[in-house]
């Protein structure tokens, strides 16, 4: 999809920011989607297939996506990129559905008094798929494991910071950014 600019409120020095499409938006999605999907497999697959790995898979599922909503509901409204298409996840123009927009100087604030929330998404099914493993050793729970870690460590954090933040009008200041670069330098 082509890239596609508009001027909209959130310009920076009368240049438009980039508005990404629905497409483009799930595309960004992606491996964040696929680390729910995977880790809801592993809750299930560590379990033998039984009701309690499909409860558990239904409830981390749920799980990912109140974690979206509350991030939405949480951090977004101190955006530049609130009520517009320049938000590369999308966030951006669905939060206006929940709250009100908030000043954009609490966003560092509220993003590290928020995400934490989100942060066990990246751990239950590591922990939920080891155990299983260290008792009963099978290789398809492996490999779901070792794909869900390249996903959720690797792949996700490296299209966020390269991709998303890259072009986000916060990332002088954001936490996320900060702590990334500190890990990589």
């Amino acid at each position: 999809m082509a890239k596609q600019t508009a001027p909209d409120s959130n310009s920076q020095g009368g240049e438009a920011m980039r508005q990404y499409s629905p497409a483009q938006e799930l595309i960004n999605n992606t491996a964040y989607i696929v680390m729910i999907l995977l880790g809801s497999v592993i809750l299930i697959a560590g379990y033998g297939g039984s009701a309690g790995g499909w409860i558990s898979a239904i409830a981390y599922l749920a799980y990912g996506i109140a974690g979206s909503v509350w991030i939405m509901v949480f951090v977004c409204p101190y955006c530049r990129y609130f009520k517009t298409r320049s938000c590369p996840c999308g966030y951006g123009h669905i939060s206006p559905l929940f709250r009100a927009k908030g000043t954009v100087e609490c966003f560092n604030e509220k993003f590290k008094k928020h995400i934490p929330v989100i942060i066990p998404l990246w751990f239950i099914p590591i922990v939920a798929g080891v155990v299983p493993l260290i008792r009963n050793f099978t290789l398809p729970l492996l490999v779901l494991l070792i794909i869900f870690a390249i996903n959720a460590f690797v792949i996700l954090p490296l299209v966020s910071t390269k991709h998303g933040c890259k072009e986000c009008p916060q990332k002088d200041t954001c936490p996320w950014m900060k702590y990334t670069i500190k890990q990589a330098g």
